[in-house]
């Protein structure tokens, strides 16, 4: 699974995308809210390593976990 941390602009909010191996899109959300994005996704078997991935990479990057 891959995380992707991207920056808004002024009108646009900043977003997670988090992508499966393949790299399909698997949940896309605020980055002010992750608990509901993880929640709606059927993320939560992952809640915890989202969480910290999501607090620790900077925008613009991808991790995996």
């Amino acid at each position: 699974m891959y995380i992707l941390k991207v920056k808004g602009s002024y009108s646009i909010p900043d977003f997670i995308q988090i992508r499966d191996d393949n790299f399909t899109l698997v949940a896309y959300f605020k980055a002010s809210k992750p608990e509901l994005g993880i929640k709606k996704g059927n993320l939560e078997a992952f809640k915890n390593e989202i969480i910290k991935a999501i607090n620790e990479i900077p925008y613009g990057k991808i991790s995996k976990i």
